[in-house]
């Protein structure tokens, strides 16, 4: 590999100060030399700044790509929006440290968010094992969490029940070998099942050995609507007596009941900040949700697994039971909320025959078929295993403004890959920001944005080389057009490349070149601080 210059380009180096006019040298995968404008002679290759930024690559802090990077290693999704880095294992559910019988569940309940390829080798058993398989090649460089649901449903299985002491213990040991095999922290996802079913108690006891390990917590709470406030302070209480990191993933104020209070969640992560806790939060810079058609059913109807699920599903006294829940109380899988039927749009489904109802909401398929919202529900659920994957429109844009101004805030994109029409943030998260909430908004500045995006990133997952524009560093870098970045993804188009990006490099080499995937799997999986990479 030749040395490449960059030259004459804006620098935003990460940092969130003033960019600045400069040459770039890149050699054997690291950034060899920054320098004043012409400075630089020769190279194997020049690329021209002129009217160009360039910035480190993105890091994308909540992604589900567990098996999109292995079954689509193009992964162009990301690769197109500058994407370098993606933390994967969130939600409290992913595929290690994993058995056989564990596997066989996860692979059905959270096939929504990663699809259930049938001849993908999913041999691995160990954290370990799966960064392994990783770093035989990928296009982006990926960290892992350890899924605190995936140690429950190991250790303790599907069932609706507390811990025992012995069951606490061995999924300590559990997290511990994750975390000294690399992975970087551990995420719970609080309302699906199993994970919902620890208390707090449970979760400190799991936190202690994060916080031992310098890792950090990454929690989806146990609400986004009614309740959010108690929720996010049940995480910030851990951080309070466990001394553990704590990083709010997609924190979002969501449901009417929560309209115009981001005020009241960012006092309290600025009060635990002023008393010493470490808080960080992700989000997305769209409105609308994603997630699986079953996630909204209330917890005690998914206790078992998926065939127990579904059996509940064919029963009519059980039915009617989900329906009060979903209709007239609030499930506890839909945040405390009753649902709101004209907010839940399908996105995707597995069966082909269930291909008409994508892009429409639930409650237009039931005034289309005369048939109330809950029994389509019903019916999607069971003639699709579970597997339908839905947006949730429910999200306010003062609420979205003003958590990403918080000065803790990092880009997460919470994309699902899978489904016919995805969410737009699967191509679109990072020019998004860049382009509409940044050039059209004024909402944030470029290089304070570009902090949010690379250099914030990279501290909270301590890559100690990885984040800025310094001489040393790995040479992950995007080179863009501030004045036409864009996003073009759309709720009704969303797999559209978005604009303005021209070229991306993962550890040197060029993974997007002019526009174009290259094909080059320059990532590896980063492991935590003090670990050994390869």
């Amino acid at each position: 590999m030749g040395d490449l210059l960059i030259r004459n380009i804006d620098v935003v180096d990460g940092t969130g100060e003033p960019r600045y006019r400069g040459d770039v040298v890149v050699r054997d995968g690291r950034i060899a030399g920054v320098a004043p404008p012409r400075s630089v002679a020769t190279a194997d290759r020049v690329v021209d700044g002129e009217n160009l930024a360039l910035a480190p690559g993105f890091i994308d802090m909540h992604a589900h790509s567990d098996l999109h990077l292995l079954t689509e290693p193009e992964h162009l999704p990301k690769l197109s929006q500058g994407v370098t880095t993606e933390v994967i294992g969130q939600d409290g559910l992913s595929y290690a440290p994993i058995d056989d019988a564990a596997l066989a569940v996860l692979r059905r309940q959270i096939a929504g968010w990663n699809g259930n390829p049938a001849d993908l080798d999913m041999s691995w058993r160990s954290v370990g094992e799966y960064l392994e398989r990783l770093d035989e090649g990928i296009t982006p460089n990926a960290a892992y969490l350890v899924p605190q649901g995936t140690l429950r449903l190991l250790v303790v299985g599907a069932e609706q029940r507390p811990a025992t002491p012995w069951e606490i213990a061995r999924m300590r040991e559990l997290l511990a070998q994750g975390l000294a095999e690399g992975a970087v922290g551990m995420s719970s996802g609080l309302t699906y099942t199993p994970g919902m079913y620890a208390d707090t108690a449970e979760l400190a006891a799991l936190c202690d050995v994060v916080a031992e390990a310098g890792g950090f917590y990454a929690p989806h709470t146990r609400s986004y609507g009614a309740g959010a406030l108690q929720a996010y302070a049940e995480m910030i209480g851990l951080a309070r007596t466990t001394g553990c990191a704590l990083h709010l993933t997609h924190a979002t104020m969501n449901f009417g009941v929560n309209r115009g209070r981001a005020p009241e969640l960012l006092a309290m992560i600025d009060a635990a900040l002023a008393e010493g806790c470490d808080i960080s939060l992700d989000t997305y810079p769209y409105l609308p949700g994603a997630t699986t058609l079953s996630a909204l059913l209330p917890s005690w109807a998914m206790s078992g697994g998926p065939d127990a699920a579904l059996a509940r599903l064919a029963d009519p006294e059980q039915r009617s039971l989900i329906a009060s829940d979903v209709d007239v109380h609030g499930s506890d899988g839909c945040h405390g909320v009753t649902v709101e039927w004209e907010t839940i749009q399908i996105s995707g489904v597995t069966d082909p025959a269930l291909a008409g109802h994508v892009g429409r909401t639930v409650a237009e398929i039931g005034a289309a078929e005369d048939v109330a919202p809950v029994e389509i529900f019903f019916d999607l659920l069971r003639r699709d295993q579970l597997a339908t994957t839905i947006l949730q429109h429910v999200g306010h844009e003062d609420n979205v403004r003003a958590i990403m101004r918080h000065p803790r805030h990092m880009g997460g994109s919470d994309a699902l890959l899978v489904g016919a029409r995805p969410h737009p943030r699967a191509w679109g998260t990072f020019p998004r920001y860049l382009g509409h909430y940044v050039r059209e908004l004024g909402v944030l500045g470029l290089e304070e944005c570009v902090n949010h995006l690379t250099g914030r990133p990279a501290q909270r997952l301590r890559l100690r080389d990885r984040g800025l524009i310094r001489p040393g560093y790995a040479a992950d870098l995007v080179i863009f057009d501030p004045a036409t970045i864009s996003d073009t993804a759309t709720f009704d188009d969303p797999k559209q490349q978005a604009r303005g990006i021209e070229h991306v490099l993962v550890n040197g080499e060029f993974a997007l070149d002019g526009g174009v995937p290259t094909g080059a799997r320059a990532g590896r999986a980063l492991r935590m601080a003090g670990r050994e990479t390869r």
